[in-house]
């Protein structure tokens, strides 16, 4: 390790053990970590209060770690119920850097001046962030602007890091059996790209021009328009919106707001993103929407954003009605269709969970999911089932919305407004065209297939011919096979021997047949009947 990454290593170490997670670590005297070395030391680092005492030393380490936990939260089927909902405290809000901070990086990432690039340009941050903070300006051609600018050193501190929870990370699933169920370096490999896609300003330059063209034709929900010319990795200038923040919509009583209109363009404007653009706004919380006077939405933040594709999409759709219509059959069919569940889910278990979910919300009207899809991601969690991080995503971001629909009107019906875009789907799915496309598709992958048969038969049994093929062979109920096979030689012996007795013309007859071949052959072929029904019978 470098000098930096030492001496960021001995501070994690001192925090870790602050909260008494040095015993995840076990340390040696070189302030190395080392395996777990009793059970005692996970049953006493799992005790009550571990969610609490992980929220906070997440939030003392710091952005990288913070952003990691928001992260967690938003993995209930990974990490439980209990931190689910502790790390979801977490904030990253920091106090804004200095004015002169935020010029030099302007001024050496889009190569001059501030006072060149803009006619005016505000000391006093908007909005401030652990990895940027927001300013307000005015372009020389007259456009308001709001001004996203990356804080000194970010990117640096975040590498440094992500180098150490990697470490970290590597050493728990080697060692750990407590955290091994996590995946903790998968978790860390997913949460990388995350973070490197939220420090990319070009990123999510592009994120907003892709939503903003999906909402093209809708005045009612507005995007920001973006200027690439003062804009780059680290510097993102997009057109400054003049509005309130929806947080403060829904604690006010201001009349001039139609709390009932902006939860239905919240809703639909959300199902529109997940079901028929397939790109939707993966941290949708009141924060992150603002408010026109004319009750128009602006959705703000697009650093996180999640992508469906068609497929998932028409899926997704048909879950959807089955959870609604509480079609337990059909929801775990579908989950199985879309490769959630596998043979090693119990399935018989699963429906008997699903069928006490269920019961739960028994004689409530399914107008709204109230809490019924966190409930779903926490069994999923029992049953050990990794999902997709876009449908995580999706059901997070879902979740979101309808809880700030709900809270705007509580006499929403959030399904309601859900079923035509699902069906919408549904009818795309079983469009004749749609379907004559997919067999031509499937025609030509299995034309491909054919073509390379010959070519893949020759070089096997070239392998074969040179040993270079080894076939393992998993022999169940060996004793099963042992008696059935010593069955068969024993009827084969008899016929064999009864034909051969057939042959001899002496001893006592029946029906011109020899007794003792006659017998025999009854014999043989009562013990052949029962084989072949006890055959079928098992099967």
């Amino acid at each position: 390790m470098q000098r930096r990454t030492l001496s960021r290593f001995d501070e994690i170490i001192k925090v870790f053990r602050k909260y008494d997670f040095d015993k995840v670590l076990g340390q040696t005297t070189r302030n190395k970590i080392s395996p777990f070395r009793s059970d005692a030391d996970n049953k006493e680092l799992l005790k009550e209060d571990f969610p609490e005492r992980l929220r906070l030393m997440f939030q003392e380490l710091g952005t990288t770690f913070i952003k990691f936990g928001q992260l967690l939260a938003s993995r209930p089927d990974l990490v439980g119920e209990r931190i689910s909902e502790e790390l979801s405290q977490l904030h990253d809000d920091n106090p804004p850097v200095s004015f002169e901070e935020i010029k030099e990086m302007i001024e050496t990432q889009l190569g001059g001046n501030i006072e060149d690039l803009f006619e005016e340009f505000s000391e006093n941050a908007l909005a401030t962030a652990s990895i940027a903070q927001v300013h307000e300006a005015k372009l020389h051609t007259g456009e308001r602007v709001a001004v996203k600018v990356q804080k000194a050193n970010v990117e640096e501190i975040v590498e440094t890091d992500l180098s150490i929870m990697k470490f970290i990370a590597n050493e728990s699933d080697r060692f750990n059996t407590s955290f091994k169920h996590l995946n903790l370096p998968a978790v860390l490999h997913e949460f990388d790209k995350s973070i490197h896609k939220e420090m990319d300003f070009d990123n999510e330059l592009m994120n907003i021009r892709h939503l903003s063209d999906n909402f093209k034709y809708n005045d009612k929900i507005i995007v920001p328009t973006t200027y690439p010319d003062y804009s780059n990795e680290k510097v993102l200038t997009m057109e400054y919106v003049e509005g309130v923040k929806l947080s403060e919509v829904i604690a006010g009583d201001d009349p001039k707001y139609n709390k009932i209109l902006i939860a239905d363009r919240i809703v639909r404007s959300y199902f529109q993103q997940l079901f028929i653009d397939g790109f939707f706004h993966a941290d949708p919380h009141p924060g992150n929407i603002f408010v026109t006077d004319d009750n128009a939405i602006c959705y703000i933040d697009f650093g996180m954003m999640g992508v469906l594709d068609e497929e998932f999409r028409q899926d997704l759709a048909e879950l959807m009605i089955y959870f609604s219509d509480r079609n337990i059959d059909g929801l775990i069919n579908q989950l199985i269709r879309m490769d959630i569940l596998n043979e090693k889910t119990d399935i018989n278990i699963l429906k008997s969970d699903l069928n006490d979910l269920f019961a739960k919300y028994y004689g409530v009207e399914l107008s709204r999911f109230n809490g019924i899809i966190e409930d779903l991601l926490f069994l999923m969690q029992k049953f050990d089932v990794r999902l997709p991080n876009e449908f995580v995503l999706m059901a997070r971001g879902l979740s979101m919305v309808e809880n700030t629909g709900l809270r705007l009107d509580p006499d929403i019906d959030v399904v309601a407004l859900l079923k035509p875009f699902a069906r919408k789907l549904m009818v795309q799915r079983y469009n004749p065209l749609k379907m004559a496309n997919n067999a031509k598709i499937s025609f030509f992958a299995f034309e491909h297939v054919l073509r390379a048969l010959p070519s893949l038969i020759s070089k096997t049994i070239y392998k074969v011919e040179e040993g270079e093929v080894t076939v393992n062979i998993e022999v169940k109920h060996i004793s099963e096979i042992a008696n059935q096979l010593s069955l068969a030689i024993i009827i084969a012996a008899l016929l064999v021997g009864s034909s051969l007795v057939m042959l001899i013309d002496v001893g006592p007859r029946f029906y011109e047949m020899p007794v003792l071949g006659f017998v025999g052959f009854t014999i043989s072929l009562a013990l052949g009947v029962f084989t072949v029904l006890r055959y079928f019978i098992d099967f």
